[in-house]
């Protein structure tokens, strides 16, 4: 495979397909199929599509095992296997989730107009207005103890005084159907379903949906599982790799694209493949005109502010950290690739040397996303003083981690490329104090870390109520470019949520993607969202499930 020698991720391999790819003939037929009913769909109620969201749920659980069982076979794990957790979170949990969440939006869009909102709305001194949104009832109380998601709206764009207008719009609105193309990721098996439902229920869009060939086993199981939307000819499901995906991209009758994968697969469908495709990137002649949002990956940072830590904070935290890698083998975009700490932080090398327990004894897993093994090696070498660890067998990588790394070259590998295997690294910031600290790493991270989806702070109770230190935090998360951010818990989680949005900061451009531009989920249904914020005590009781050596549900 190709290394990427620039900002960004990889261009992956190509996969070869158990089921068939989809001739032009059948990606017609789907395209024709649901463009004969997306204006139909425009007019099916909030009501109704609150039932059909309870039919769904009501079909999907049905299809669970078998998904999940699909999902451990594809990865190589037993149905016993500690990992099966993670299976269920990020698939069927996450699903159902999602579509209890649209039930209940719908529903009070039925009744009142506009979904409730779960917190209060604030306006913070600069103007900005934040909405509170998690948690939603008090199953999530239980489930994520301590934790709280807030969404900051776009400044200048929603206000207290119009706030109200930037949810539900498009129930407010007569307008003609269109016809969305999602073109699905290949890693985490929720990911497709999702974008499916925001295209339908945020957006007002009849979908076609091409399977990613690393994942597309699941095409069968969505196809039984989604009937409710089939049936009608609201949504359809096809196969088959880069060709059909260009099919269907400048298909005349797609209206909109959305994918998520890679910066390169996004570039390629904007501006074409190869050399002639770089040369129109480099004069912006973008060949597709069509609306096109994507959620691209990301470099994800993770920022380690000094304090006084007990060992057991040591221990705690440096589970959390680990657990942000191996989390699904490391295979998520939102993984932490780079630990921003302070160099003179006395505890520096406590934190790195508990990882490294903590890798040592955590049982390596199948590299199951083609082109991981290239990855890793490329890291390795372009770093040598990369540690491993663990004893993979045949098929499975170490965890690996580059600690030390130099803040002052940020043409280094591991701030210009995501990884996307079992790798991280950790890099020590120059500071004058723990506010310089903070300040430099955040700007550390905004202009030298490719990416802007996820990121996370960690910082003590202790440190916080220095003086100064909680203006300084507010100040860091303001100034964040992410697009979702977690305060002592993992950014990513906003992934699964259901009432947070998830994608890029806004501002991306095609010339310039990064991490892509749109965003997806907000079972809330707001336009015009900044950013999320999550906000979790430094240590939570119970710990929380997923952490990587505990016990996990199946």
């Amino acid at each position: 495979m190709t290394i990427a020698t620039e900002h960004g991720s990889y261009a992956y391999p190509t996969v070869s397909s158990a089921i068939a790819a989809s001739d032009e003939a059948t990606l017609d037929a789907a395209v024709q199929a649901v463009k004969a009913q997306k204006d139909a769909w425009t007019h099916v109620s909030a009501a109704d599509r609150a039932r059909l969201c309870t039919r769904l749920m009501r079909d999907f659980h049905a299809q669970a095992e078998r998904w999940v069982a699909a999902c451990l076979q594809a990865k190589g794990l037993s149905a016993t296997s500690p990992f099966r957790g993670e299976e269920w979170a990020a698939g069927p949990y996450t699903i159902m989730r999602h579509l209890r969440q649209y039930v209940g939006s719908l529903s009070d869009v039925a009744k009142s107009g506009y979904p409730k909102i779960p917190g209060p709305v604030t306006v913070r001194p600069d103007g900005q207005v934040v909405a509170q949104i998690f948690p939603v009832d008090g199953y999530d109380k239980a489930l994520f103890s301590g934790l709280k998601g807030e969404l900051w709206m776009e400044p200048g764009t929603v206000t207290k005084a119009n706030f109200r207008q930037s949810q539900a719009a498009l129930y407010h609105q007569s307008h003609e159907g269109k016809v969305a193309l999602v073109l699905a990721a290949g890693n985490v098996s929720s990911i497709g379903p999702l974008d499916i439902f925001y295209k339908l229920f945020n957006e007002d869009q009849v979908v076609v949906c091409k399977m990613n060939p690393v994942n597309e086993y699941l095409g069968p199981i969505m196809e039984d599982a989604f009937k409710a939307l089939i049936e009608p000819g609201y949504l359809r499901v096809v196969y088959g790799g880069a060709k059909e995906g260009a099919y269907l991209c400048s298909h005349p009758d797609v209206d909109e694209i959305h994918v998520t994968g890679s910066d390169k697969t996004f570039e390629a469908i904007v501006f074409g493949p190869g050399a002639d495709g770089r040369a129109r990137k480099a004069q912006n002649e973008p060949v597709l005109t069509k609306r096109i949002t994507g959620e691209l990956g990301n470099v994800s940072p993770v920022i380690v502010v000094p304090g006084t830590w007990s060992a057991s904070d040591i221990t705690y935290q440096a589970e959390h950290l680990v657990t942000m890698l191996s989390n699904n083998a490391g295979f998520n975009c939102n993984a932490t690739r780079v630990i921003v700490t302070s160099a003179s932080w006395p505890q520096r090398q406590q934190l790195l040397d508990a990882m490294r327990d903590i890798m040592r004894k955590l049982p390596t897993r199948q590299a199951y996303y083609p082109g991981a093994h290239d990855r890793q090696q490329a890291f390795v070498a372009a770093h040598p003083s990369a540690e491993t660890f663990g004893t993979p067998q045949e098929g499975e990588l170490p965890w690996t981690l580059i600690a030390g790394v130099s803040p002052d070259d940020d043409s280094q590998m591991v701030f210009t490329t995501e990884a996307f295997c079992s790798l991280f690294a950790e890099s020590g910031l120059e500071a004058s104090s723990t506010q310089d600290f903070l300040t430099k790493a955040v700007t550390f991270v905004n202009d030298h870390v490719w990416g802007t989806l996820s990121a996370s702070i960690l910082i003590h109770p202790s440190t916080l109520r220095e003086k100064g230190m909680a203006q300084a935090l507010d100040r860091a998360v303001a100034d964040l470019r992410y697009g979702s951010i977690g305060v002592n818990y993992w950014g990513g989680t906003g992934f699964i949520l259901g009432t947070t949005t998830w994608g890029a900061f806004p501002g991306h451009t095609f010339s310039d993607i990064q991490s892509g531009m749109g965003v997806v989920h907000d079972t809330l249904l707001f336009d015009h969202v900044q950013k999320v914020v999550l906000r979790s005590p430094f240590r939570t009781i119970p710990t929380p499930p997923f952490f990587a050596t505990r016990g996990r549900a199946s």
